[in-house]
């Protein structure tokens, strides 16, 4: 995919990619940081907690397939963030 307003793949990044099990060629860069991690169990991703209660998304690659971008923008409308 081109780099867009949906999609930015960053190569370059020493993190790249963070998660190992999508594809090089359409890992979304646009959520590094996910917008919905702050919705602990709510946020729709696949994740766990640790012991600690630390919340782990490295199973989580819903914010990194260009698919999802409209599924999190709907998230983020319905929590009230934007």
């Amino acid at each position: 995919m081109e780099n867009n307003h949906r999609f930015f793949r960053n190569p370059d990044c020493k993190h790249f990619p963070c998660h190992e099990a999508v594809d090089d060629r359409d890992f979304n860069c646009l959520f590094c940081f996910c917008p919905l991690y702050t919705l602990g169990d709510r946020c729709g991703g696949r994740f766990t907690f640790s012991k600690n209660g630390k919340k782990s998304c490295v199973e989580c690659h819903l914010p990194h397939m260009p698919t999802y971008y409209d599924v999190i923008l709907s998230v983020i409308k319905q929590t009230g963030s934007i």
